[in-house]
């Protein structure tokens, strides 16, 4: 079955997008604080011009003493009328500067015969209180027909007021423009950071689309995919590449396991079937005769009955076998004790010589040796070492056994100058129910050895070659203790 390939989202609820707008949005907060931070100083530095230029003037008048008798008098200082009386040489309807005489109640006042102007009345409406906003701090804003303004008023010596206002409409429309400005060049960053950040943040996620492209395909049946390497890795991603790679590589180790598991035990079972299926096959054909009365010759059932025990022992062997490599493959608890590996060597030799009178036999095991290890166990080696050279070999061929202590190591082996295996059956002499050449015995001999020496903790090897004999060296540690 198909496994579809998950896609990546590049939607609003993908990684990608969410880092960007978080980008944007604290931008753009920074952005508007920076932005509302330096408009509300430049307001500040621009009104406190203008409120220091009112202060100057407003103290510059209120020390000179004046009434508005005297500055009616004064009709030579023609900046004085052009300043009182703005209106006639500026039709402005909302100028930069007005000033207006007042009396204490608030209503403006002619000024050198010119009655007030529009402008004058409204910025005597707009104060109201003269009297308190000369006894003020400093100038107020205040609205003169829709403009805003900065004034400020000062007594004069007769009781009466004089306001000075100076428009603050430049300053609002230039704080309007930057205003415009810090908003535009703040568009503009915020785009240029989210392209910046869709750039970024898709080369930074390269290596997780790797890693989903790796689980699809994995999820697929290739197990062999794994995560490659970004040019640019970031130290996380990398160490979550190294981790997943790790996971797939024991998850790939234990899916070949146990599908060799799988095929070994498939093998095993329908070997197994195949070697008691023969006995079962004679028992079964002997009984068949016996039954239809076709052995009425004495001899011929003596015959048949002495068939029917060898194949029953035969099948009674193989079981043996088989239960002996299904507790070796369930790891079983091995009683370990000194053993003298010598005397078990010399006891596998004279059972050789009763058995085969005619073979030369070579022992190299003299004195005493000592080993950690179960007895039965090794007397279980030996005595499928020992049988291999017995049926393998002509009954005439030497054989060698010997064992060894060097570098902490026991080596025991056994060694026979026979036909030897070709490098092909060499390579399956511990398969089960392997016989090279299609020979005697069950095939599991040399499997039962394997598996009893990796139960020690040792290994077991073969040295041979066509014409060469074989060699089998089994290696001990002088403190053998059982696989974990």
């Amino acid at each position: 079955m198909r496994v579809p390939r998950p896609r990546c989202r590049r939607g609003l609820h993908s990684l990608r997008a969410k880092l960007t707008l978080a980008n944007v949005a604290l931008l753009a907060l920074g952005i508007v604080a920076a932005t509302a931070v330096s408009l509300m100083g430049m307001r500040y530095y621009l009104l406190d011009q203008v409120d220091t230029e009112l202060t100057k003037t407003r103290d510059s008048l209120g020390g000179s003493q004046l009434t508005l008798r005297k500055i009616d008098s004064l009709s030579v200082l023609g900046f004085v009328r052009e300043r009182l009386a703005p209106e006639h040489t500026d039709e402005r309807p909302t100028p930069d500067s007005i000033f207006a005489a007042v009396d204490g109640h608030g209503e403006p006042l002619s000024v050198m015969g010119f009655r007030p102007t529009g402008v004058q009345r409204a910025l005597a409406e707009a104060v109201r209180d003269p009297r308190g906003l000369a006894r003020g701090a400093g100038p107020r804003s205040v609205t003169v027909h829709g403009a805003s303004y900065r004034v400020t008023a000062t007594p004069l010596a007769d009781g009466r007021f004089v306001l000075m206002a100076s428009s603050t409409e430049a300053l609002h429309r230039g704080i309007a423009k930057a205003l415009k400005l810090d908003l535009a060049i703040g568009s503009l960053l915020l785009m240029l950071l989210a392209w910046l950040t869709m750039v970024s943040v898709s080369r930074r996620m390269r290596p997780l689309e790797d890693m989903v492209e790796t689980s699809s395909a994995i999820a697929e049946g290739d197990l062999t995919r794994r995560v490659p390497s970004s040019h640019h890795p970031t130290q996380e991603v990398e160490q979550l590449r190294l981790a997943l790679n790790s996971m797939l590589h024991q998850v790939e180790s234990a899916y070949r396991t146990r599908e060799d598991s799988a095929a070994q035990l498939r093998r095993f079972v329908a070997d197994a079937s195949h070697e008691l299926r023969t006995p079962l096959s004679a028992i079964r054909g002997y009984l068949q005769l016996y039954d239809k009365g076709m052995l009425s010759d004495p001899v011929e059932r003596r015959r048949a009955w002495d068939r029917v025990l060898a194949e029953t022992d035969r099948m009674g062997r193989l079981v043996d076998e088989l239960l002996t490599l299904a507790r070796l493959d369930q790891r079983p608890e091995l009683r370990f004790r000194n053993v003298d590996v010598t005397r078990l060597v010399r006891e596998a030799a004279e059972d050789l010589r009763v058995q085969q009178p005619e073979r030369p036999i070579t022992v190299g095991a003299d004195g005493s040796l000592l080993v950690r290890a179960d007895e039965s166990g090794l007397r279980q080696v030996l005595g499928n070492l020992v049988g291999n050279v017995r049926t393998h070999t002509p009954a005439d061929v030497p054989v060698r056994l010997g064992v060894e202590r060097t570098d902490g190591l026991v080596r025991l082996c056994v060694a026979d100058e026979g036909p030897g295996l070709a490098e092909e059956d060499a390579a399956r002499v511990f398969d089960r129910f392997f016989r090279a050449g299609g020979g005697a015995g069950s095939g599991l001999g040399m499997a039962i050895v394997q598996g009893v020496v990796q139960a020690h903790g040792g290994e077991v090897t073969v040295s041979t070659a066509p014409g060469a004999g074989l060699a089998v060296t089994v290696t001990l540690p002088a403190q053998a203790t059982a696989r974990s």
